[in-house]
């Protein structure tokens, strides 16, 4: 069976309204900017880190922050306008870098055009059918002679309703024009885990009788992802059962944590050895991963462990310098600033890490066993950890120190005497299996060994 592309993905992640530096509020009536042009002047460095897959946030027109959409048929004018995507995805696809879109179809914003009729026409309106819970028994928190309902109590996120096909038909219209006229590679579901389940696999469905190796992954926090990630539905979700533990196992010297979660997830009876999840170590509405770590230092075994663990890398674009932001109880922008290429480079708080980035994502890329291999745990400890990681006849190692000082690592191996292992990240250094065990008398220290099986 033919591995899909997604497998083989280092993705990157742009929020555009707040890299570009849109304006925060859309007035629906400004000539369009062309923003997004500015990602074009990133190809180059996106290249340099081996990313293949570029995930934007939200670019269809809308009121605010992008997830209150006003019109999927139309970029947001902040960003410019539909042909300053196609030129952009052109531009990727030329750099073979594939593009995937943030569809909102959950929810729209009360901008958008079908709810605006319901504000003028009431209970006359055409599309009094398209929202969920309407009823004109009742007031909403902005004063309509309405409810409704929203998502997560935000009532400026108007829920859709599922149950009317004309919701159906509208978004696959809108969807099919950004597959055949734009020629996306891909859509990330703004919380899949809300999203109607029937909807999702009408809209895979739709999607792949169009392009067949087009990817759908779904925003999923809590639940079996078995549930939304399976050949009728979608591709993949994120896998935020991991992604606490990635950090939170480094902050508390408690790499216990990332080993339970990756045996169950992955290991000899793991419930998710066949999807390749969508791994992170932080996003648009997390904190910055550099901002949950007390020693800077320990992004590097972060890093090194989100690139060698079963499932897909993503990097959170500026994260890659250890930028830091963190959310506040009523705040999420500083998650999202406007990044300059060159002034990140000039005053990166983690100069080094995004060279490494790179050297991580390139022996990615040159191993079957890291992209597609299965997962057995070797030895856990407080601050160490060590797995491997097998596909064929490629054999991967990863040992990982977040120890304050070099530590040992020794275990047994099933191979011949004499089988050597070369340091794909500490080049020039070799090890081999002696009396069935491996030794490796030094691991640096906050660093890691990636070793490979020589032939």
């Amino acid at each position: 069976m033919k591995q899909h592309w997604s497998q083989n993905a280092i993705f990157y992640h742009i929020y555009p309204l707040g890299f570009c530096g849109a304006p925060e509020q859309n007035d629906f009536h400004s000539t369009a900017v062309p923003r997004l042009d500015k990602i074009k002047d990133w190809i180059g460095h996106l290249r340099d880190l081996q990313v293949n897959a570029l995930y934007l946030g939200p670019v269809f027109e809308s009121t605010a922050h992008g997830y209150d959409t006003a019109d999927y048929f139309w970029v947001d004018r902040r960003l410019g306008t539909n042909e300053t995507l196609r030129e952009l995805v052109q531009e990727l696809h030329r750099n073979n870098i594939r593009v995937i879109l943030d569809g909102v179809f959950n929810h729209v914003g009360r901008d958008f055009w079908a709810f605006r009729d319901v504000l003028q026409n009431r209970e006359n309106s055409l599309y009094r059918n398209w929202f969920k819970g309407l009823n004109f028994g009742g007031h909403s928190p902005y004063g309509d002679p309405f409810a409704y309902e929203s998502w997560n109590g935000s009532y400026d996120l108007v829920a859709l309703n599922f149950n009317e096909p004309a919701v159906k038909e509208h978004l696959l219209l809108a969807v099919r024009q950004w597959i055949v006229d734009f020629e996306i590679d891909g859509f990330r579901l703004d919380v899949a885990d809300c999203l109607d389940l029937q909807f999702q696999r009408e809209l895979g469905s739709f999607c792949r009788s169009l392009r067949p190796d087009f990817w759908l992954m779904g925003e999923v926090v809590h639940g079996d992802y078995r549930r939304w990630a399976n050949p009728k539905t979608l591709d993949s979700v994120t896998n935020y059962e991991v992604y606490k533990g990635l950090y939170s196992s480094l902050v508390d010297k408690n790499y216990f944590e990332i080993a339970y979660a990756l045996n169950r997830q992955f290991g000899a009876g793991g419930i998710y050895r066949n999807l390749p999840l969508y791994n992170f170590v932080d996003n648009h509405d997390v904190n910055r991963v550099a901002s949950n770590l007390p020693n800077p230092a320990h992004l590097y075994p972060l890093y090194t462990l989100l690139f060698t663990m079963p499932g897909v890398p993503s990097i959170y674009s500026g994260s890659e310098w250890g930028l830091e932001g963190k959310r506040t109880e009523t705040d999420d922008r500083p998650l999202r600033p406007n990044l300059d290429l060159e002034t990140i480079r000039q005053n990166a708080p983690q100069p080094g890490l995004e060279k490494t980035i790179g050297r991580l994502a390139q022996i990615r890329q040159g191993s079957t066993a890291l992209k597609a291999g299965n997962y057995t745990q070797l030895f856990v400890s407080h601050e160490q950890l060590a797995f491997s990681r097998q596909k064929d006849d490629d054999q991967v190692l990863v040992l990982l120190n977040a120890a304050e000082t070099p530590t040992a690592f020794e275990f047994p191996m099933p191979l011949d005497d004499g089988t050597r292992f070369v340091d794909l990240l500490n080049s020039g250094e070799s090890f081999s299996i002696t009396g069935g065990r491996l030794r490796v008398e030094s691991v640096p220290t906050h660093w890691a060994r990636i070793l490979q099986v020589a032939h």
